[in-house]
């Protein structure tokens, strides 16, 4: 190998990282292969600490009926029901729910001069992190192979317009939608009728 040469991983998995790093660094020179293993134990551990506060959390939401009652909505996880929970912290505080998505920035910017009133792209102001996991959630949901009435709301957005927008406004429903739960003490339903019950 010439010197200054880079070792090229290229895809890897998680199971086949180490093995690939062996493969690239056993004939090389040793002080490499000092740094790759220094570099492989401490992923080691933190891949560990991931999984220890991973597994703490699923102990939290499965103890929080809040949590337990979001998740009912398809594409939303225990990461991201208490991620919500968090940021919302007191529902009472939105005069109602629609307001949610305006916090969380997801709603669209107005340009309003004379006779021009023109909607723009989401404001982004608020929590970046809620915003990104109301995203997160919205674009599981439109790949998910389960049915519910919101997903073909949706579906029916991105047919019209570009799936992004329709990520969006997904994002903003069920920011909406999560709310209106958590105040109502109820669950999410898949079909309109069972909606309207």
């Amino acid at each position: 190998m010439a010197p200054g040469r880079a070792l090229v991983f290229k895809r890897v998995s998680r199971g086949t990282w180490t093995g690939r790093t062996r493969a690239l660094v056993w004939p090389r020179k040793k002080f490499v292969g000092t740094f790759v293993g220094t570099f492989r134990v401490g992923s080691k551990r933190i891949r560990e600490q991931i999984g220890f506060l991973h597994r703490r959390l699923l102990v939290i939401v499965r103890d929080d009926d809040v949590c337990r009652r979001l998740m009912t909505v398809p594409g939303v996880g225990p990461v991201v029901a208490l991620i919500y929970r968090a940021t919302v912290d007191v529902p009472a505080r939105f005069r109602n729910s629609k307001a949610v998505g305006a916090v969380f920035g997801l709603t669209p910017s107005k340009y309003q001069s004379g006779e021009v009133d023109r909607a723009g792209a989401i404001s982004r102001r608020g929590d970046e992190m809620m915003r990104m996991m109301l995203y997160e959630a919205a674009h599981i949901m439109l790949r998910s192979t389960k049915w519910s009435w919101l997903k073909a709301w949706a579906m029916k957005i991105a047919r019209h317009r570009r799936v992004k927008k329709a990520i969006v406004a997904l994002a903003r429903r069920l920011a909406v939608i999560m709310h209106r739960i958590w105040v109502d003490g109820t669950e999410f339903r898949g079909t309109r009728e069972a909606t309207a019950a």
